[in-house]
């Protein structure tokens, strides 16, 4: 804290100390404390899947993209940055295929996270969409 700060933090403690009030002690706030938790990738596609991308959904999680170099298959999961009530979520995958193309899709009411949802994509490109309550997100890439 600089010598200004110090000077207006006391200046605003004898104030209150003057009108018959108590000062309490507190410590300046830290970056970590102030910032929301992001979310982490949990695991939920399972074994042999890296992390490849994320992409935020708001500021209320992430989409996060997995790959599966044995199996050839992609899977997506949308992570809230906290678990809470239940809420709209959801997560789409989609396997770019010429001009006909179904995505994978999990939606519903959920705490914590939506998905997996997985799509065979070796020689493809893709797409990943998520959505928590009103906040969404998405990209597209990762050919191969």
């Amino acid at each position: 804290m600089n010598k200004l700060s110090r000077r207006a933090t006391t200046a605003a403690a004898l104030t209150v100390l003057a009108l018959g009030g108590t000062v309490a002690a507190t410590a300046p706030a830290s970056a970590a404390t102030t910032r929301a938790a992001a979310a982490s990738y949990n695991g939920a596609c399972g074994t042999g899947y890296k992390v490849i991308d994320s992409t935020p959904v708001g500021n209320s999680g992430k989409v996060f993209l997995t790959w599966n170099e044995s199996t050839g298959k992609n899977c997506a999961v949308t992570i809230r940055n906290t678990t809470g009530a239940k809420i709209y979520m959801s997560v789409e995958l989609n396997a770019l295929v010429g001009h006909e193309t179904t995505p994978v899709r999990d939606a519903g009411e959920y705490k914590s996270y939506a998905g997996p949802v997985y799509v065979e994509a070796r020689g493809h490109c893709i797409e990943w969409y998520g959505v928590i309550g009103n906040a969404s997100g998405g990209d597209s890439g990762h050919c191969g």
